[in-house]
């Protein structure tokens, strides 16, 4: 598999390793399954429920398809809910993470992007183009400020309980240029 994804679940790792296994997850925009096969596969989750609004020609899990307006799932159903560079791509990326929020019982695992000003926003928009296009995923550039990411989390009812930013999900050059672009965070909701 790519470094990129890699990188990503060895920051999932160290994140949810105090917190595993979890019992039930939800993998929000799964894409092709291999977040949701990885955390089954390093036992982090227990069973995995991948979903997302389109289906891919080659998976690593079996993905359930939804019409990206609310998920198919009873609020609260989930121990944990993921999401991995999806949201951004969202038309609503509030109203989405609000969905997502809903069926999540305990925590919120997420990886997005994020931008301080106009030059790293137009960074995210040409990384996202070469990254999405050949998937045919659109790329509306709802891209959202870590401010922005955390205050709808937690207007949700959610508490941090671990921020990585920035993630180090690129290296050398890339890596110097972009991981400032990048977090991951981990929320748990308030009881």
């Amino acid at each position: 598999m790519n470094p990129y994804r890699r990188r990503i679940l060895d920051i999932f790792d160290e994140v949810l390793r105090p917190h595993a296994p979890v019992a039930r997850s939800l993998d929000f925009g799964a894409g092709d399954g291999w977040f949701a096969s990885s955390f089954v596969q390093r036992g982090l989750v227990g069973d995995v429920t991948p979903v997302d609004v389109q289906a891919r020609r080659r998976t690593f899990a079996q993905v359930t398809l939804y019409d990206g307006a609310r998920l198919p799932f009873a609020d609260r159903s989930f121990d944990l809910v993921s999401s991995v560079d999806v949201l951004h791509h969202c038309p609503d990326p509030k109203a989405s993470l609000e969905d997502a929020l809903r069926c999540t019982d305990r925590f919120f695992l997420l990886k997005d992007h994020t931008f301080d000003g106009p030059v790293g926003r137009a960074a995210l928009g040409v990384l996202d183009e070469i990254g999405n296009r050949r998937f045919g995923i659109h790329s509306p550039f709802n891209y959202c400020t870590l401010d922005q990411w955390r205050r709808w989390v937690d207007e949700a009812g959610f508490e941090p309980v671990r921020l990585v930013h920035p993630a180090a999900c690129h290296v050398g050059v890339m890596g110097w240029t972009t991981n400032r672009l990048q977090f991951v965070g981990l929320w748990e909701r308030r009881r």
